[in-house]
């Protein structure tokens, strides 16, 4: 079962989604990637293991909603890449936090030296 499960026939919205699940498409926004790859980077990102029954439920929840696609490389190994519902998510997610965070020219400006970064 998947951290954030959508009431059947209602609207699934970003809001919808967990931290981890936001996560995860952030990494799928670099580059399409394999379930390990991603679990990796996740890893890496908490600092702490994560295993194989929180991710692949989140990985399939978010293929059910459409902002992550999946497809075969091989007969073990799935890859998963963001489609434009998923880029637009995560676009709209940094455009909200970017919206509370930026309040005055300086911290414009350092938002400018991380985008530049």
């Amino acid at each position: 079962m998947s951290e954030a499960q959508a009431v059947p026939g209602t609207q699934q919205t970003a809001h919808d989604l967990t931290a981890f699940q936001h996560n995860i498409l952030v990494i799928l926004a670099e580059e399409p990637m394999y379930g390990l790859a991603i679990k990796r980077e996740l890893e890496s990102y908490y600092g702490t293991e994560v295993n194989h029954g929180r991710l692949y439920p989140n990985l399939d929840d978010l293929v059910e909603r459409g902002l992550v696609e999946k497809s075969e490389l091989d007969k073990r190994t799935n890859q998963y890449e963001l489609t434009a519902d998923g880029y637009e998510t995560v676009l709209g997610q940094l455009n909200w936090v970017f919206s509370k965070l930026v309040t005055d020219e300086d911290r414009a400006e350092d938002v400018r030296a991380l985008i530049e970064a």
